[in-house]
């Protein structure tokens, strides 16, 4: 940093910037490794995103300031600064591998909530950094982002479909739970009408054995007057049987008193 200063106050600006980023990427990624839950994670990968970005534009505006400086410097200090360039890009490519791994995991774990496990994935790694030039290693470690953002984007969509198969589920498993609801309460009706239904019928048996009584009673009281005043009709000087109560007892031979003048 003391010697990019004495350069130029605009690198020695643009590398504390990059530091500071690094810093933050080490600290989230850090972070990212204990968090548990696969949302928070993806939320956690995405800010770390944003400063892979943001160290990724910082590294185009060295790059073109060290490209801009150059006929300025002697060939020491562009080779320091050609290296100083290279050690951040691989400083930058390595925590986009390690962002695309997490990625990649998270991914997983979510498919196999669908799929089962997925056996024999490997992760891939192309060139070697120490193999490539500054171009490429800016060119892979830009498609390592976009692969990085693709998966994310795979990962979210993922999320919002089990989003939407748990509230469908909920929302079937209510109305089912109010549907066996309806079923129990009619069955506690239909129950309560047929109690109320035996207990009727009981009622009205009773009634119809008294009422059949009654008229047993009855037809024998009827059918005992009627023998009486049969008997009362034949054998009218019969003593020993009682007058009806109410009945005229029957009329005697009255003789006249001119018939036996």
């Amino acid at each position: 940093m003391d010697q990019l200063s004495a350069i130029s106050e605009d690198l020695a600006e643009i590398d504390g910037h990059i530091a500071d980023n690094f810093r933050a990427l080490s600290n989230g990624f850090q972070k990212l490794e204990k968090i548990k839950d696969s949302n928070r994670q993806s939320r956690q990968l995405e800010d770390l995103t944003e400063k892979l970005r943001e160290c990724k534009r910082l590294i185009k505006e060295f790059d073109k300031e060290v490209k801009t400086l150059e006929n300025s410097f002697d060939r020491e200090t562009n080779k320091m600064l050609n290296e100083k360039k290279q050690s951040m890009i691989k400083e930058l490519n390595s925590y986009v591998g390690l962002k695309k791994q997490y990625a990649t995991n998270i991914e997983n774990k979510r498919i196999e909530l669908f799929e089962g496990p997925n056996e024999g994935y490997t992760e891939k790694n192309g060139l070697l950094a120490s193999s490539m030039t500054n171009e490429q290693l800016m060119d892979h470690g830009n498609r390592m982002m976009d692969e990085t953002d693709q998966a994310i984007e795979r990962g979210k969509k993922v999320v919002q479909d089990t989003i939407n198969v748990g509230t469908d589920t909920a929302a079937a498993l209510k109305a089912q739970t109010e549907q066996m609801s309806r079923v129990v309460n009619e069955l506690d009706s239909i129950h309560f009408s047929m109690k109320k239904a035996s207990k009727l019928v009981k009622e009205i048996g009773r009634q119809v054995a008294t009422d059949k009584c009654i008229m047993a009673l009855l037809f024998l009281i009827v059918i005992g007057v009627i023998a009486i005043i049969i008997v009362k009709l034949v054998h009218p000087d019969n003593k020993d049987i009682r007058d009806i109560p109410g009945l005229a007892p029957p009329v005697q031979n009255r003789r006249l008193l001119w018939s036996h003048n």
